[in-house]
């Protein structure tokens, strides 16, 4: 099945051949004749399913056909970065139609603020836009609303997390009742159901492979106590001929910790944290993307806004304390069928979290053992293990036994990465997409 098969126009057509893209993925082969078809929709798929692509798409072929000169669709998206990038997406995809966007975020001078004024008053076919710049311009009284025919929410769940219900609510109301609605997400707990009975009008329902790691993914941990992190790093980053790998932090103050001793290894590597100017993050996502910085230090601010195809390596120096987060982190690596490997540290404290991240996923992740030149870390117990993370009680009198799926646990150090880099999870994508369904209104009930 190719994407000719929507009925799209030859200048999209065009676009999308141009990015090398050949058939649509399950998502998109689901919501993109529903949205042709004018409906509204709420679709659940997992991180790196090409679910943007899914909105774009016929967005950009529905604009090409009825274009006003008006603002004819509004993305609502959590993060700067996330709005950038689908703006990079949309030109991409649009590169041979004359449709026109502006992303709309916080963080920049005045200048940038003036041209985002700009567009928005003289009318631009697409916005994308973060909650309360959009409010800014729109209490202004400059921006007209009327003749919008799409709202798109992309990453729902994050944006009701992050607390932007209420900017939402005050946002609707500039915006014309009569309008397609479309609530993208990664996951869908009863909140959001709850707003969609209140904001779609007999929605579609569509669910991809809801919480679960792309199966390229070849997922391993360590028990550690925090003492023994930064020098663990050494050894998984150390021999490893890497083109594109990140490390999340749970803090802005371990971000800059971590990328400090890194560039002490003598690594090509760059940080994001809430310390840097807008300008200083785009800087060093770009040079990410465009393979000028091998090893991306952030906090979760990108666990959801970037899209890069090549990353290898995820390494979770913190467990973070949503597993959906978990989820989303190591979903950088292993995008469009290709695989990658993740790799968490675990500290005492964390036990427990990551257990209910194994829940969740429904899979048991192997634990390394720490390479011989390590003393010994914490033995592996959610339950039982009460140590701090700096290991200031009892510690194990051995190294801690693997428990999950392999019963030879291995270091990732300089001598196994060479053999590992062979074979990392050769399992098909298409396996996470087997329980890809497409529900009808009748059959989705509002929540009790």
């Amino acid at each position: 099945m190719g994407f000719e098969t929507f009925g799209f126009s030859q200048e999209l057509l065009d676009g999308l051949d141009a990015m090398n893209f050949r058939e649509p993925t399950p998502i998109q082969q689901q919501a993109i004749p529903e949205i042709l078809a004018g409906k509204d929709l709420i679709a659940s798929a997992q991180t790196g399913t090409g679910k943007t692509a899914a909105f774009l798409l016929p967005i950009i072929e529905s604009n090409l056909k009825n274009n006003t000169g008006k603002i004819d669709t509004l993305i609502i998206v959590p993060t700067r970065e996330l709005g950038l990038q689908i703006d990079q997406q949309l030109e991409g995809f649009a590169y041979f139609v004359p449709v026109s966007s502006i992303a709309v975020y916080g963080g920049g001078d005045g200048k940038e603020f003036e041209v985002q004024k700009r567009a928005l008053r003289e009318g631009t076919d697409i916005v994308i836009a973060t909650p309360g710049k959009l409010l800014s311009h729109l209490n202004m009284g400059y921006v007209d609303m009327k003749d919008l025919k799409h709202l798109i929410l992309d990453e729902v769940d994050r944006m009701l997390d992050m607390g932007f219900i209420e900017d939402i609510q005050r946002i609707l109301t500039f915006l014309p009742e009569d309008r397609q609605t479309l609530f993208f997400s990664a996951t869908m707990p009863p909140k959001i159901r709850q707003l969609a009975v209140k904001l779609l009008k007999n929605p579609v329902q569509i669910n991809i492979s809801i919480s679960k790691p792309a199966a390229g993914i070849k997922q391993g941990a360590y028990s550690v106590y925090d003492t023994q992190k930064l020098q663990l790093l050494k050894t998984i980053f150390e021999g490893r001929d890497l083109k594109s790998a990140i490390l999340f932090a749970g803090t802005k103050q371990k971000v800059k910790e971590v990328e400090r001793e890194l560039r002490k290894m003598g690594l090509n590597v760059g940080a994001i944290h809430s310390d840097l100017e807008q300008a200083q993050r785009e800087e060093v996502l770009l040079g990410f993307r465009n393979k000028n910085v091998t090893i991306l230090v952030a906090t979760d601010v990108v666990s959801r806004g970037i899209d890069v195809l090549g990353i290898e390596l995820v390494v979770n120096y913190d467990v973070p304390a949503d597993p959906e987060d978990y989820v989303h982190r190591i979903g950088r690596t292993a995008r469009a069928e290709t695989k990658g490997e993740a790799v968490t540290l675990i500290n005492p404290l964390d036990q427990r979290k990551f257990s209910r991240i194994e829940e969740m996923i429904e899979t048991i992740v192997e634990k390394y053992t720490l390479p011989d030149n390590f003393e010994a870390g914490p033995v592996y117990d959610p339950i039982k293990n009460k140590e701090d993370s700096k290991g200031n009680s009892r510690r194990s009198k051995g190294k801690p036994q693997p428990t999950g799926a392999s019963k030879t646990a291995r270091p990732v150090n300089k001598v196994n990465h060479k053999q590992e880099s062979k074979d990392i999870l050769p399992k098909s994508e298409s396996d996470s997409n087997k329980n890809a369904h497409l529900v009808k209104r009748e059959d989705w009930k509002k929540p009790e």
